[in-house]
């Protein structure tokens, strides 16, 4: 069997998106155990700073990534630190739940001006650098981006849309050699439900129900997605492209 490094991705640079919390924060974690120079991107300077602390080779960033000049600037801090990128974490998101009854247009603007616009643009501005490092696009989607979820219709459809894109994207610069895949994490331990708007009593009520369809019988933990974003950042995974992996301990299944 052929030995794997313990630092696949030593020399790499890497951005990770919602960095503050959860996913994004195991992600910004184990990429920096993995070898990568880490710049972790987030809205709350506090959690940053913790972050920072955890490791020397993680720097962080307080940006809202939707914002007209976000892009430049989180790209430009990468670079200009380190040189160059190599893989993009597109993590920052939100979960809504919200009825077609109760839904405005408002709510659906900002719910895809997050999970897709965002991540088009900071795509977009990462590409040139993606290019000359032969680099990927990893993008943070979720069960519910191919699993119907009543109640929080127009987030599994920003989550589907994020997957075509990153099929569509795989297609388009494969010739550059800029690989694009997406994780698609289920229900997993971390703030998206307290701040999606539901109070703590439905916070633990809805932890419970998502816990009992899921085969596995829990929900993820933080960490156990992050492993599989440090893999498909290896550079031996350089033949895998335009797939979305699920993580949800069965629940696409039933």
């Amino acid at each position: 069997m052929e030995h794997q490094p313990s630092r696949p991705l030593d020399g790499r640079v890497a951005i990770v998106t919602g960095a503050s919390s959860g996913i994004g924060r195991a992600t910004a974690i184990a990429m920096a155990e993995a070898g990568a120079r880490v710049l972790g991107v987030g809205r709350r300077q506090s959690a940053l700073e913790e972050l920072a602390g955890l490791h020397p080779d993680i720097s962080t960033l307080v940006v809202d990534v939707r914002l007209d000049e976000a892009p430049a600037l989180i790209i430009g801090a990468a670079v200009d630190r380190w040189g160059q990128l190599d893989v993009l974490v597109n993590n920052a998101g939100a979960t809504a739940r919200v009825s077609l009854d109760e839904v405005t247009r408002v709510r659906v603007a900002d719910l895809f001006d997050l999970n897709v616009v965002a991540p088009t643009m900071l795509a977009q501005a990462a590409l040139p650098h993606l290019r000359l490092s032969k680099g990927s696009i990893i993008n943070i989607s979720s069960t519910y981006g191919h699993r119907p979820q009543p109640g929080a219709a127009h987030y599994a459809a920003s989550k589907a849309a994020l997957e075509q894109l990153t099929r569509t994207w795989a297609v388009e610069l494969a010739q550059d050699g800029v690989r694009v895949n997406c994780i698609a994490p289920g229900p997993t331990e971390s703030e998206a439900l307290a701040r999606s708007g539901l109070t703590e009593e439905d916070v633990v009520r809805v932890k419970k129900e998502q816990a009992a369809q899921i085969p596995l019988g829990r929900r993820g933990e933080p960490q156990e997605v992050a492993a599989w974003i440090v893999r498909f950042a290896d550079p031996t995974a350089n033949w895998l492209t335009g797939q979305v992996l699920t993580i949800d301990g069965g629940l696409e299944l039933v």
